[in-house]
C-alpha cells in the first residue's frame, strides 16, 4: 500500500520546515533508522530517519522549498509494490496511510551536500510552470523569490504583469552584464536564507525599543577570578556570560511579567506567560551564531547554571543540538565583550519578547562624590525589548536589576 511521507512537527512552535537534501532517491529501499530526508528548522538541520522499512517511490516536494507541517512530501510502499507515478503536485492521496518519521537528535555541522536536482531544468515549483505555460511567460527569463532562487507562482504573475504593462512601443533596455568588478554573487545557505527571513520579520513586526546603561563590575570581576582560583576539582568554571545569565536570572524571577511573549498565531495576538525562568543564550558556532535554551536559569545555583552553560555551548559547537533546545525563552542574553565592543543593539530572537546585549568591559575614569577620579571597570549593556508587552518604566525596572545583581555579585550566589 502507498503511502505519504509527511512534513514532520520538530517542535512545539514549528509550523513549518525547509526541505534541505534528499538521503534516498526514488526507488531505493529503506531499513528502519536509515536517514530519509534532512529538515531545516530555524537554526538546526534535523535528520528524519524512517520508523520502518520501505521503498521510496517518489519525492513530491523538491529540495529548498519551505513545507508547511503535515504536508506529504514523497509516497513510500512497505513492500515496493507500486509503480513511480509521473511527478504530481504535492497533493495527499484520499487513502494515503502517512508515515510519522522521527527526528535524529542532534544537528548537521557544516554545509549541507550537494542537493538531488532534475537534469539541467529551471528550479521552479509544479504550480509555477503550470501557471507559466497558461501566462505564456519565459521561465528561464526570470529569478525566483524561493529557496536557492525558486520560482514560485507569485514571480510567475508578477512577470506577466509586467508584460501586460509595458508600451508596445518601448523596448525593454536590455542590461549591462555583471562584470566580476560589480562584485561575485553567490546564494546563501538554507539555514542563512531561514535565519534572514526570520530576523527581518521580527525587525519589521515587533515593535523594538532599545535601553541602554553601564553596569560597575570591579567586584564582580574580582569574585570570578576568587570562585575560580578557590574551585575545588570536578567544579566548573565560571566566565562573564555565567554571571550576566545568573543576574538576568534573579531578575527574571523576581519581575515575572519579563517572562512573557506575544502570541500571533490568534487574530489579535495573545500575550502568553511562560513561568519557566528559561532564558535563550548566544553561541558563536562554525555554522553561525544560534541561540540554544538554557532550562529553568533563573532558579539554578551558580554552579550549576555554569556546568549546564557549557555543556550546552559545546553541543551547540559540535552539532548536537535538537530542535527542542531552541524552544521556549522569553528574553536572550548575547555577550560579545569578547570582541571589543562598548554597547550592542540586538535584534529580539522571533517568538521572544525581549534581548540582551553585552558590551566589553571598559576601564574609566569617574568622579566621587568630592569630585575625585576615580577608576571604573564599567559593562555595556542594551536591553531590547517588545514594545507591545513592556513599556519603558517596566524594562528599565527589569535592566536595573540585572545591573544591581552585576553590581552585588554576592547574591548572585543564592539561587531564586
Amino acid at each position: 500500500m502507498v503511502r505519504d511521507l509527511v512534513m514532520p512537527k520538530l517542535g512545539l512552535t514549528m509550523t513549518e520546515g525547509v526541505l534541505a537534501e534528499w538521503r534516498v532517491r526514488p526507488g531505493q529501499p529503506f531499513k528502519t533508522g536509515d536517514v530519509l530526508v534532512v529538515v531545516e528548522t530555524d537554526k538546526i538541520a534535523s535528520e528524519i530517519e524512517a520508523d520502518s522499512d520501505g521503498v521510496l517511490i517518489e519525492t513530491t516536494i523538491p529540495v529548498g522549498e519551505t513545507v508547511a507541517v503535515g504536508t506529504p512530501i514523497a509516497r513510500w510502499s512497505a513492500d515496493g509494490s507500486g509503480a513511480v507515478p509521473a511527478p504530481v503536485d504535492g497533493t495527499a492521496s484520499p487513502t494515503a496511510e502517512p508515515l510519522a518519521p522521527t527526528a535524529k537528535t542532534g544537528a548537521k555541522t557544516g554545509p549541507l551536500p550537494a542537493p538531488l536536482r532534475d537534469g539541467e531544468r529551471v528550479l521552479s515549483t509544479p504550480l509555477a510552470r503550470r501557471r507559466a505555460q497558461d501566462l505564456g511567460v519565459d521561465l528561464t527569463t526570470l529569478t525566483g523569490s524561493g529557496p536557492r532562487g525558486r520560482i514560485k507562482m507569485a514571480d510567475v504573475e508578477a512577470a506577466a504583469q509586467r508584460q501586460a504593462s509595458a508600451p508596445a512601443s518601448v523596448p525593454a533596455p536590455e542590461l549591462a552584464p555583471i562584470t566580476a568588478a560589480a562584485g561575485e554573487r553567490s546564494k546563501p545557505s538554507t539555514m542563512q536564507a531561514t535565519i534572514a527571513r526570520r530576523l527581518t520579520a521580527a525587525k519589521r513586526d515587533v515593535p523594538h525599543f532599545y535601553l541602554a546603561a553601564e553596569a560597575e563590575v570591579s567586584e564582580l570581576m574580582a569574585l570570578r577570578e576568587r570562585l575560580n582560583a578557590d574551585a575545588e576539582p570536578g567544579l566548573p568554571r565560571v566566565s562573564m556570560t555565567h554571571l550576566v545569565l545568573a543576574a538576568v536570572g534573579r531578575a527574571l524571577a523576581a519581575t515575572p511579567d519579563m517572562d512573557r511573549v506575544w502570541d500571533d498565531a490568534t487574530p489579535g495576538g495573545e500575550i502568553l506567560s511562560l513561568g519557566q525562568g528559561d532564558i535563550g543564550m548566544a553561541v558563536d558556532t562554525p555554522r553561525g551564531l544560534v541561540a540554544p535554551v538554557l532550562r529553568g536559569a533563573a532558579h539554578l545555583s551558580l554552579d550549576r547554571l555554569a556546568r549546564e552553560a557549557a555543556a550546552l555551548t559545546e553541543r551547540a559547537r559540535s552539532g548536537r543540538l535538537a530542535a527542542e533546545d531552541f524552544q521556549g525563552g522569553a528574553i536572550t542574553v548575547s555577550n560579545a565583550g569578547m570582541h571589543n565592543v562598548t554597547f550592542m543593539t540586538s535584534i529580539i530572537n522571533p517568538g521572544q519578547s525581549s534581548i540582551l546585549g553585552v558590551g566589553s568591559v571598559r576601564s574609566v575614569f569617574r568622579p566621587d562624590e568630592s569630585g575625585a577620579p576615580v577608576l571604573k571597570r564599567e559593562l555595556g549593556l542594551v536591553l531590547s525589548a517588545d514594545h507591545r508587552l513592556f513599556d519603558g518604566v517596566a524594562a528599565l525596572a527589569f535592566l536595573n536589576r540585572i545591573i544591581a545583581g552585576l553590581e552585588r555579585p554576592l547574591r548572585l550566589l543564592r539561587t531564586a
